[in-house]
């Protein structure tokens, strides 16, 4: 991303837009529909990868439900525009338009009945629509802005647009090509960068801390958990996933776009429920064993291990316990108090929190508000979503709300 002066460009085009993902692959298809000319450029292999795996490779492409709530920023304000001019029912029809069978699977996530190659088909068929020249892989090594353009240097020769969309994504999922292009682009024309971070990822305890939950890999129960220190706060009521070395599954998942380093979790693993009345109760008019009776809450795995974990005596009848010991473990069971270490990191995050500053940025267009004719949309500026189809809308949004913009 050199300053020096570019030779001249092999190709003029009215926008160029960077990365072929969602985000890209909608915005560079509208804007040719619109009648623009445009070059799509990704330097990866194969186009639109993260669509390709997302939702266990049946693309959770939208949430009915999709609110200006479910989305985290520095700058909360921002995404209501194009959430609001864009919304999952415009998607949905765009999909009825292809064909595209999908059904409801879980709190308004919506799924292709087939499968994600079904997205990706449908986007580069907009393209086509639109004119749009799509070149990859192809990368960029140098962006330069000249007399109210941009010149790029590409690994297929100098070109030139009246216009630049990044739309590059964040940095999760490296090994399908994912870099941090976008931001240090930014930074080039003065944008600021809300420090990135993994989101939506599975969370780590150290080792030893975390030896007496190794068994328990594998085993999983719906529960509450929330976060105790950052702004926001967050709090959920999904399932848990015990693993080799933390927790996973989408309640933690969840909590992870909200967490801090050092900061704690609370976890209600019986959600609902009055466990210490419950223990009462079950203590007066129950002769079970206590191991027997919380395995008829919580799997029996768990179950064994948390009395472990309390020296409690699993085998003890329960009217034989003690009325302390109850509440001890009905508070254990309610407000377990974690602090993970850290992350699994990009390799395993499903999106990257934090990003370009959108106070920078025009929430109608999506233009740089310091480089005229310079837009950013998707993943790569600081708009993050919860879990279930919500990155997907703000790609498609923020990319319509770009290519609506373009001129």
């Amino acid at each position: 991303m050199s300053s020096d002066a570019a030779p001249p460009p092999h190709g003029t085009f009215d926008a160029i837009v960077l990365g072929a993902g969602a985000a890209g692959l909608f915005c560079a298809g509208i804007a040719g529909q619109r009648g623009l000319k445009v070059l799509l450029i990704d330097h990866a292999d194969k186009v639109a990868e993260k669509i390709r795996i997302s939702g266990g490779g049946r693309c959770n492409f939208t949430n009915r439900d999709t609110t200006p709530a479910q989305f985290l920023s520095s700058n909360p304000d921002y995404c209501r525009s194009a959430l609001a001019r864009y919304t999952p029912a415009d998607f949905i029809a765009l999909l009825q338009r292809h064909g595209i069978a999908f059904h409801e699977k879980h709190k308004g996530q919506l799924f292709c009945d087939g499968s994600a190659e079904q997205i990706i088909t449908m986007l580069l068929a907009e393209c086509r629509s639109g004119g749009v020249l799509h070149r990859q892989p192809c990368a960029v090594s140098a962006v330069r802005a000249r007399d109210g353009g941009f010149d790029l240097d590409t690994d297929q020769g100098p070109v030139h647009g009246r216009q630049l969309v990044v739309a590059t994504g964040g940095l999760s999922i490296p090994k399908i090509g994912a870099t941090d292009f976008g931001h240090r682009l930014a930074r080039q024309f003065g944008h600021r960068i809300v420090e990135p971070r993994p989101a939506l990822v599975p969370l780590t305890f150290d080792a030893g801390a975390w030896a007496p939950f190794v068994p328990l890999a594998g085993a999983s129960l719906g529960v509450d958990i929330a976060s105790t220190g950052g702004r926001p706060k967050g709090s959920f009521r999904e399932d848990l996933l015990f693993t080799h070395r933390g927790l996973s599954g989408p309640a933690v998942l969840q909590i992870s776009s909200y967490w801090r380093p050092g900061e704690a979790l609370t976890i209600d693993l019986l959600p609902g429920q009055d466990a210490e009345a419950w223990l009462r109760e079950a203590k007066q008019s129950s002769r079970r064993q206590l191991g027997n009776a919380l395995a008829g809450l919580l799997p029996q795995r768990l179950a064994e291990a948390w009395l472990a974990r309390l020296a409690l005596d699993a085998a003890k009848p329960l009217a034989e316990l003690r009325d302390r010991d109850l509440q001890r473990l009905a508070e254990s069971l309610t407000r377990w108090a974690v602090t993970p270490s850290g992350t699994e990191g990009y390799r395993k995050a499903e999106v990257t929190a934090g990003g370009i500053d959108t106070r920078e940025l025009d929430s109608r267009s999506m233009a740089s508000k310091r480089q005229p004719g310079l837009h950013f949309i998707g993943e790569v500026v600081d708009v993050t979503g919860w879990l279930g189809g919500y990155n997907f809308q703000w790609a498609w949004a923020s990319a319509a709300a770009c290519a609506g913009a373009l001129a």
